[in-house]
């Protein structure tokens, strides 16, 4: 089975049909657990999105808290940055690994939290034409005071958005509380809305198209700390080719042999990189503040107004 997904909303919906959520910045996953002598096996298979089985890669996830009772949730696994948030980047290190002996020293390394937020069968009894009201308040009352935890529902959608935007985490899902639960759709019944953060950068280099010397394609953006220029990311979306000839004109007479960063930039981003005096500034859409990368970052112009002072 695949997840019912949502469609991305232009505006929260307000009302008491509809209920509200965090949205979790992690990875999507079905959690079947069927007892001891139940049909097609024992224990808790775990699936992803695309309906593969990664159940080796989360042997603490699939260590279900209800072993003893037949059950499918829905829910995202995620691992907390050195910030306290919920970071994508961070659960990467254990999404790939398969070898035993590396998933049991990456259980300890990169602790992770299951967020269940719906119930799709439980004992037997399958809820999936069941509205969502019915499932949520089936899956708080089964699974309260587990390892497997159930996040909060909230009535008020705006006021959830805008508190989400201030402590850093990446939106809020929308779900209609009478609905049905439609694996693998794409429902308008549940509507997804995702931060976007535009901020001020200063460009510390720039990395020209694939096959050109003098095509600016990306820059490689940081921000000013006591510590020095603190590296940010890359950042190529957005920079289409009249922002190229500008950016291009920009960084001319500014090239220095190494990097103005003070930390190191990774490998894959230093590679083919023309560093620049870090004076420039950007501005950056972003969605999440609080990574110590920028996430699915976007160019949105060049700051004249500001210097890297400013910051």
């Amino acid at each position: 089975m695949r997840p019912m997904l949502a469609t991305k909303g232009d505006h929260v919906p307000t009302g008491e049909e509809w209920a509200h959520e965090v949205k979790w910045d992690g990875m999507r996953i079905l959690a079947d657990t069927r007892p001891a002598g139940r049909a097609g096996g024992s224990g808790t298979r775990l699936t992803s999105r695309n309906d593969n089985d990664v159940t080796a890669a989360w042997p603490d996830v699939a260590d279900a808290p209800l072993a003893d009772r037949d059950h499918l949730v829905d829910g995202e696994v995620i691992a907390l940055n050195e910030r306290g948030l919920p970071d994508f980047r961070v659960l990467q290190e254990r999404m790939h690994v398969r070898r035993a002996t590396s998933v049991a020293r990456l259980v300890h390394q990169v602790p992770v939290t299951f967020m269940i937020f719906d119930l799709l069968r439980l004992d037997g009894r399958d809820l999936l034409a069941e509205p969502l009201a019915t499932r949520r308040a089936l899956l708080a009352e089964t699974f309260e005071g587990s390892a497997w935890q159930v996040p909060p529902s909230y009535d008020d959608g705006p006021m959830l958005l805008d508190a989400t935007r201030e402590q850093g985490l990446e939106g809020i899902v929308s779900k209609r509380l009478s609905a049905p639960y439609r694996p693998a759709e794409r429902s308008p019944h549940w509507l997804k809305f995702a931060h976007r953060h535009r901020e001020s950068f200063v460009v510390g280099g720039w990395r020209p198209q694939e096959g050109t010397t003098d095509r600016l394609a990306a820059l490689l953006v940081g921000e000013p700390t006591p510590d020095g220029l603190r590296y940010r990311g890359r950042v190529g979306s957005g920079i289409a080719a009249r922002q190229s000839r500008v950016l291009a004109e920009a960084v001319a007479g500014l090239a220095r042999a190494d990097s103005p960063f003070a930390d190191e930039v990774p490998r894959v981003d230093a590679l083919g990189t023309r560093w620049c005096e870090p004076v420039l500034v950007v501005d950056v859409d972003s969605h999440g503040r609080g990574y110590d990368r920028l996430r699915q970052p976007s160019f949105r112009g060049l700051r004249t107004d500001l210097g890297a002072a400013d910051l």
